[in-house]
């Protein structure tokens, strides 16, 4: 590999933790990143079974959250950028959560094994 390949190639992650309130990102190049996780509000609010389910999209350019519908990119992590989305969609998600849980919770234990 050129030296001018290396400095062109795009940033990918390598693994990806959360370490109590930072998201950590280990890069193939070997650099790590720490972000606060306060500043993506979905990854925040998400319980640690969902922050555990992510995949590396896009040979590692891209960090997805499928259960909380959470795209992070390396390349944005490296810039500083924080989350975009709008209040508006964000209280829209948090609703479409809470309406999830408590149907969750209202359901019988007959219902969730189909008994008829």
């Amino acid at each position: 590999m050129s030296l001018k390949s290396t400095f062109s190639e795009s940033p990918r992650a390598k693994k990806v933790e959360i370490k109590e309130d930072r998201l950590v990102v280990e890069l193939v190049d070997g650099r790590i990143l720490m972000v606060p996780l306060v500043w993506y509000p979905r990854l925040w609010h998400a319980t640690p079974e969902e922050r555990k389910q992510f995949e590396l999209l896009a040979d590692g350019e891209i960090i997805h959250w499928p259960l909380i519908d959470e795209d992070l990119s390396v390349e944005g992590l490296l810039a500083g950028r924080r989350s975009g989305e709008s209040p508006d969609s964000f209280s829209k998600w948090r609703k479409s959560r809470s309406r999830r849980e408590t149907s969750d919770q209202k359901m019988e234990p007959d219902t969730l094994i189909g008994s008829g």
